[in-house]
């Protein structure tokens, strides 16, 4: 095999050439970055996640059953806000794997407030316990 990833580079002859200029053939790739001609620059920066602790997984499962049980359509002012609190602290822990104490707080709040109101339907009262429930394991 040669550096075209083909047994004999894609032709009978080996790596295609043009008149001397160069060439670069690629069979496949994954991941990484590529540069070409003489003042050619690549950079890859890859970011991983390990991912939450089980705690926030939890949480994280709790909210977005709570966002699908939120009414699709005829949504209150009161569903529209918790809904973007909820949006807001899934991103947090999507993207670092935990969530700050003040977002935890303000949500538990949110939540709270929308089970006191009149907007909750029954079914989402499940959801939003769960939602309750794992902030507070969390905050202590």
């Amino acid at each position: 095999m040669n550096d075209t990833g083909h047994p004999n580079g894609g032709n009978d002859g080996g790596p295609a050439q043009d008149s001397g200029s160069g060439s670069v053939h690629i069979g496949s790739m994954s991941g990484g970055s590529i540069a070409t001609g003489s003042h050619g620059h690549a950079t890859s920066v890859n970011h991983t996640a390990s991912g939450a602790a089980p705690p926030y997984e939890e949480l994280l499962r709790a909210i977005r059953v709570l966002r699908e049980a939120l009414p699709v359509q005829e949504r209150s002012a009161e569903d529209r806000f918790l809904d973007g609190e909820l949006a807001d602290a899934e991103g947090e822990i999507v993207r670092s794997g935990t969530a700050r104490p003040e977002r935890l707080a303000r949500l538990l709040v949110g939540v709270r407030g929308w089970l006191g109101s009149q907007t909750a339907a029954v079914g989402a009262v499940a959801s939003a316990t769960a939602v309750v429930q794992g902030i507070a394991q969390l905050l202590g």
